[in-house]
């Protein structure tokens, strides 16, 4: 008999991930409300009872999927891995990681709105305990080996490139086809980054 292969999931974290799929699919297809228990139990392909034995309610299998399936699992190593001699160098390079990741993920996008629309951001704030411990280190170490940066404090920094990152993909899907989008540069990603750069006020000379 072959031996059993390594880290391989269990019978029921195979069904949990099942679960967490079809719902992901309902909720960006139909919204969070018009997905039912039933409806996910049917996609997955379960009896509705046998969802119960995985996730307390609907709110939980979200939650799961939140922390689960956000981007940042991908895009955190790929920063870390993220090249460059000079702090803007690394932010450059780090912000076009970020959106290519993301751009992979378009259901991200989805689930995000219903985050904030229909749970004020509750379930982000329990990935961020997962995330920051992970996240600031980076921040830190940026901030101390490279010079150039006005911004000393890591969490500050950190954020304020999060956010850099969330407006850019909201104000893209806003501009979407028109016609904004033909006066936008070749590259819109690079000027936006150069505006969280260098801001939008010349400096005196």
């Amino acid at each position: 008999m072959p031996d059993k292969v390594k880290d391989a999931p269990t019978k029921g974290e195979t069904t949990r991930l099942a679960i967490e799929d079809a719902a992901m699919d309902l909720f960006v297809k139909n919204g969070y409300h018009a997905s039912s228990m039933r409806q996910i139990a049917e996609h997955a392909g379960l009896a509705l009872g046998g969802i119960y034995n995985h996730f307390a309610g609907k709110e939980d299998i979200f939650e799961a999927i939140v922390v689960d399936r956000h981007p940042y699992k991908k895009i955190l190593p790929l920063i870390l891995q993220a090249q460059g001699e000079t702090a803007e160098d690394f932010l450059r390079n780090a912000a076009q990681i970020s959106m290519n990741e993301i751009k992979r993920e378009p259901s991200f996008i989805k689930l995000m709105f219903i985050e904030l629309v229909e749970f004020h951001g509750r379930h982000g704030k329990l990935l961020l305990s997962e995330v920051a411990p992970k996240l600031l280190p980076v921040f830190d170490k940026l901030v101390k080996a490279r010079g150039g940066l006005r911004v000393k404090n890591p969490a500050v920094l950190a954020r304020s490139f999060f956010g850099l990152i969330i407006s850019y993909m909201i104000t893209d899907i806003i501009i979407g086809d028109s016609p904004f989008r033909k006066l936008m540069p070749a590259k819109p990603l690079e000027a936006y980054v150069d505006i969280f750069l260098h801001g939008v006020i010349k400096e005196p000379s």
